[in-house]
């Protein structure tokens, strides 16, 4: 009994030591803090509102997860989002009904995750430089479609997915949230696909000895992105009531610091969407506070920055000091030999 109740006991220290148990003790911290200088705050109202102002963002770094994890990244994933609200809008403009304008906003991040896929995996050309050539592009396409107008007047029902609650006070994007969170938390913790996300992360060359399809894994995680990040523009446009070709513009900063701030490591091959659960709680409550107190956008910004740059110094200064300590242990049991030996 009492070894059971040491090892559950060790258990717990060890989360705690971890990098989500900093993550939740910094949560606790954020939302104290909000909850004490803002009245109200954690009515539920301001707890939807919390998720529902960034519910595209958080959508996004869902599947972000697996291309970082992937030792990928996406740096165009704002430029899809505005690139697909405009095609539909562009088509909507034109007399196209809806539907079909919704079915090819969707078909145009399949088509643009698959460019970028395999310009990845089978051209050879990396993530970075492919990414932030789309970045480009497909913003510079956005503005073509719309040029400096926006359009909007889209029909009711479109827009209510967006702006009115579905399901009692929670609306339509926080459900489709959760629904994702649901199946991408299975996918990647309890599948082989998972498994392969994290083998290829680690080493490429050692996951293709072992059997594993590299190109295919990373083909599906760049169209799965960018299929999830037209979604989000769409749900973007029908939040908002219109469309412009900036619409969307540096949402990839927010959505990497969430990933990255997660304890995924931004060279892949480790990290947990339980770790960028609790990173998206800790960006959303932050600029939900910042907001409540009259912090301007720019501000909130910075800080989102100053994040990413925090969440990927920290773990390396932790993990040098951690060599550094097991450096001089090493040194001190060899001394330690020596005088004995001496003695």
């Amino acid at each position: 009994m009492r070894r059971n109740t040491f090892a559950s006991l060790s258990a717990r220290l060890g989360r705690l030591k971890s990098w989500e148990g900093l993550l939740l003790a910094i949560l606790v911290v954020v939302v104290g803090f909000n909850a004490v200088s803002t009245p109200h705050y954690l009515q539920v109202g301001n707890l939807i509102n919390l998720f529902h102002l960034h519910i595209e963002e958080i959508i996004v770094a869902l599947i972000m997860t697996f291309i970082i994890i992937n030792a990928e990244i996406d740096l165009s994933v704002g430029s899809v989002m505005g690139l697909a609200g405009c095609v539909m809008a562009f088509m909507w403009e034109r007399k196209v009904p809806i539907e079909m304008g919704v079915a090819a906003a969707l078909l145009t991040g399949v088509l643009v995750g698959a460019f970028n896929g395999f310009m990845v995996s089978y051209v050879g050309l990396t993530s970075l430089v492919v990414t932030l050539a789309g970045l480009i592009g497909y913003r510079g396409l956005a503005h073509v479609l719309l040029e400096d107008r926006s359009i909007g007047n889209f029909p009711e029902w479109f827009d209510r997915l967006g702006q009115q609650p579905l399901v009692g006070p929670v609306p339509f994007a926080l459900i489709a949230f959760f629904v994702m969170l649901v199946i991408a938390l299975v996918v990647l913790q309890n599948s082989g696909f998972g498994r392969y996300v994290y083998v290829i992360g680690n080493s490429k060359e050692a996951a293709r000895y072992s059997g594993v399809n590299v190109r295919r894994v990373k083909m599906m995680l760049f169209i799965a992105l960018g299929l999830i990040s037209a979604f989000a523009g769409l749900l973007l446009a029908a939040r908002l009531g219109s469309m412009r070709g900036d619409t969307a513009t540096g949402i990839e900063l927010t959505v990497i610091t969430m990933v990255v701030l997660g304890g995924v490591s931004i060279f892949g091959g480790s990290g947990s969407l339980y770790g960028v659960l609790l990173s998206i709680l800790i960006v959303l409550n932050l600029r939900n506070g910042m907001g409540l107190l009259n912090i301007s956008g720019d501000t909130q910004t910075g800080v989102i920055g100053a994040l990413l740059i925090l969440s990927v110094l920290v773990p390396n200064i932790a993990q040098e000091a951690r060599s550094i300590w097991s450096r001089r242990r090493h040194v001190q049991r060899v001394q330690a030999v020596e005088e004995q030996k001496g003695g």
